[in-house]
């Protein structure tokens, strides 16, 4: 782990109460966004631009899940900001983001992705529109198939069974989580052995994810930026020269598999298209399983009752590695990982960009604006959920099932064509982790403890979430 890692970002230095209070709810001059047009009868949309040059860029990084529900406490759910030095419109609560994400008018675009991710993962399938993308996701479909994710969990059990077992009495928990996953993605992605080639690559991600939200946005030596655009060239280079052994390789890897993906007409993926798919997927799939990973543990370790509810399901499967019907019975967990999920959205913003003149909710969004939509809104909106910040898995039992209030209050995985492609996968590969530790473990926290996250880029706990762990058999 580098320095860059063990040391937190100067947005989630400690600070009194009372001074982060102050700080989040402070109130800058409103103003329109833009005049509608005359007769329109559309709303003009109402924001600040906060600080000067860093706009809410630094609140927004400090106080997260907080920051986004008091712009919609404050504003509602169209509302302007000033952040990153430009001005983009949020869309938060579940009316709001159903706009945007169904799309129905094609009025917004993923350009607003581009802003922030091109430079590190140029033309990953997250950032193409339309009808390209749609292509794109038609043929790598193939790659996401029940058959598929049947292989890739014989691949990644017993990754996750060796690696588990290796660890300390008291990790670090989201650091040890991280390279395990890295290892399950390096395994079933590219069926790279997990040896000290991979520490390169993790570091790669680590500075490519990180990179986009950088307050400079030059590549200054020493820099999150040039630390990115690194990165992005060692991604690169690797894919590149790995990519003709994959071509002839009949190999059941995820990057074998996108070499010979195949559409419905024969479409196939050009070198460039899976090398740049590859870098885009490997960073999804691990950074946002690990982010999962390590809220599921710490509620697990917060609700001991609950963590011995999913242990005994665990057991009751017996020794043999899981495949995906036995997973598919861990019933206590699917409910907790929903729950994490909801609670820590792995990708709190989702970009767009209006290409066109729109009406959002009676509001007038013209065409060029960034927009960013929230998922944490949703996520808390005390009008779809009881108790929104209390932690309760049984909102997503039969009888319940809260996250039907509305198809856009629980959005973890995006919605929409853009959809995360692969949810399912990462669903099957976290529950089985978790599964793994609760054979191992048992662990804790503190009783007063409290896990902060750090929202620089994606939610990474400031102080790496410290759990005792303790072998339960």
């Amino acid at each position: 782990m580098t320095i860059r890692d063990r040391i937190p970002p100067l947005t989630s230095i400690p600070l009194p109460r009372a001074v982060d209070r102050r700080w989040l709810t402070k109130r800058w001059p409103v103003r329109e966004f833009a005049t509608p047009p005359a007769g329109s009868g559309l709303k003009p949309v109402l924001g600040d631009a906060g600080a000067p040059l860093l706009g809410h860029t630094l609140d927004s990084m400090r106080f997260g899940v907080d920051f986004a529900l008091h712009r919609y406490e404050t504003y509602g759910p169209v509302s302007w900001l000033g952040i990153f030095g430009r001005r983009f419109v949020m869309l938060a609560g579940p009316e709001a983001t159903q706009v945007a994400l169904a799309n129905k008018d094609k009025a917004f675009s993923q350009e607003a992705w581009r802003f922030f991710l091109d430079r590190f993962f140029y033309r990953g399938l997250m950032l193409l529109d339309f009808d390209e993308h749609h292509l794109h996701r038609r043929i790598m479909q193939v790659a996401f198939t029940r058959d598929r994710l049947t292989g890739y969990a014989r691949q990644f059990a017993p990754v996750l069974r060796e690696g588990v077992a290796r660890w300390p009495e008291q990790p670090r928990l989201y650091w040890a989580l991280k390279q395990l996953t890295l290892d399950v993605a390096t395994r079933v992605f590219m069926a790279m052995p997990g040896d000290a080639g991979t520490a390169r690559i993790n570091r790669a991600f680590v500075d490519s994810v990180r990179a986009p939200t950088s307050l400079v946005r030059l590549p200054v030596p020493g820099g999150r930026w040039a630390a990115g655009l690194a990165g992005r060239r060692v991604l690169e280079r690797y894919f590149t020269e790995s990519l003709p052994a994959k071509r002839a390789a009949d190999g059941d890897d995820l990057f074998s598999v996108l070499c010979r993906a195949t559409g419905e007409d024969g479409e196939r993926f050009s070198d460039a298209d899976v090398v740049n798919h590859m870098i885009f997927l490997m960073m999804a799939a691990h950074d946002t399983s690990t982010i999962t990973a390590t809220a599921v543990a710490y509620h697990l370790a917060k609700h001991p009752q609950w963590q011995e509810r999913a242990r005994e399901e665990s057991l009751a499967l017996g020794d043999e590695l899981p495949d995906l019907a036995a997973l598919d019975r861990l019933e206590t967990l699917d409910l907790v990982i929903k729950e994490s999920l909801r609670l820590t959205a792995p990708v709190p913003s989702l970009p767009r960009m209006a290409v066109k003149d729109v009406d959002v909710l009676g509001h007038y969004v013209p065409a060029g604006t960034l927009v960013t939509i929230s998922p944490n809104t949703n996520h808390y909106s005390p009008g779809h959920w009881t108790d929104p910040r209390a932690f309760d898995p049984e909102r997503f039992a039969e009888g319940r099932r809260e996250d039907k209030s509305h198809r856009y209050a629980w959005m973890p995985f995006g919605g929409g064509v853009h959809k995360c492609i692969g949810l399912h996968f990462g669903l099957f590969e976290v529950k089985a982790l978790l599964h793994e530790m609760l054979r191992a473990y048992r662990w804790s926290v503190p009783a007063g403890y409290r896990l902060r996250w750090d929202y620089v880029s994606l939610p990474v706990p400031v102080d790496g979430l410290p759990v005792s762990l303790t072998r339960s058999r």
